[in-house]
């Protein structure tokens, strides 16, 4: 398996071999990502396949994935490197007849460092994908220990100097979007952002990844993930959740998803009671929990009991 995508053809083909299916754009950008050497940034909604989009770009390629999770509060402890402490106090109770100037080369020294996932990334002989998981979640400061890797793909340690990198990772960070990242960080990078995708190419992610589905169902499953998708939820359905899901039906021997089959199952989709009662009453037909839909509300297309696909307002088949 060659670790270098040929063309951004070469990267939709490879992805779609191990079950991602990726549009132009993004055969596009990612070729560009890894012939540059940039970091990629990918933006969007939780849930729309950034973090898989990377775990795809290390399988097609036998690189292997070193992924730093984002939190806040992260550190460069925890992002860059730490020293093995305990290992440290030993050597210097072993050698307590020595002079602290002779120790201190001896402990401040690799065989006491502990990388961490962006260090582990620099210091790799081998293919490597990093992931940068939900970078925003971090405070704008942390966003500092991330651009020396970015920018030169090498880490300073005081002690014991720079380390550049042997062989460059192929870096991807993800973003949900919940704050603007700064425009240094941005500078370093190429840009992606990610939406859910269209009813067409969902039918087609569902068919890919979940056995047994057939043709009319994962029509059917599409269409009503995309409607509930337009409704105003505190959590939209992911692509996970809308798998699971289909998963479900097949499971449970559902051919056809009518309005009593849909919100029977709900539970698996939708995760806070307040979108769970949104939705039945959305699919059902009824009213809101006010009494009456909200003037100007848009008119979705409807379920009806007995058939397996939707009619637009005019009645017509969707």
């Amino acid at each position: 398996m060659s670790d270098s995508f040929a063309s951004p053809d070469d990267v939709v083909e490879r992805l779609r071999g191990i079950g991602y299916l990726a549009d132009q754009t993004m055969g596009l950008t990612v070729y560009l990502a890894q012939r540059l050497e940039k970091p990629l940034l990918l933006e969007g909604p939780a849930g729309v396949g950034k973090t898989e989009l990377a775990r795809s770009v290390a399988m097609a390629t036998g690189a292997r994935l070193i992924r730093l999770q984002c939190y806040e509060g992260l550190d460069e402890s925890k992002a860059l490197y730490e020293w093995n402490y305990k290992k440290q106090l030993l050597r210097i109770q072993a050698d307590q007849g020595h002079a602290w100037s002779e120790l201190e080369d001896d402990i401040f020294s690799e065989a006491f460092l502990l990388p961490r996932p962006l260090l582990a990334a620099i210091r790799s002989e081998d293919r490597v994908v990093l992931l940068v998981d939900e970078i925003d979640r971090v405070e704008v400061e942390a966003e500092a220990l991330m651009l020396e890797v970015l920018a030169d793909f090498q880490v300073t340690i005081p002690e014991l100097g720079t380390m550049t990198a042997l062989r460059r990772p192929m870096v991807f960070l993800t973003s949900n979007d919940t704050r603007d990242l700064s425009e240094a960080l941005k500078r370093r990078c190429l840009f992606l952002h990610l939406d859910y995708p269209s009813l067409e190419r969902e039918r087609e992610i569902l068919l890919s990844r979940v056995d047994g589905l057939s043709d009319d169902l994962a029509g059917q499953v599409a269409r009503i993930i995309h409607r509930l998708r337009e409704m105003d939820l505190k959590k939209r359905p992911s692509i996970s959740e809308t798998l699971d899901w289909a998963r479900t039906l097949v499971l449970l021997g559902i051919e056809s998803v009518d309005p009593a089959k849909a919100t029977e199952t709900l539970h698996v989709l939708l995760k806070h009671e307040q979108d769970l009662d949104k939705a039945r009453r959305e699919l059902l037909g009824q009213p809101s929990a006010a009494g009456h839909k909200p003037a100007g509300a848009r008119r979705g297309p409807s379920i009806e009991p007995g058939h397996d696909r939707f009619r637009d307002p005019e009645g017509k088949p969707a």
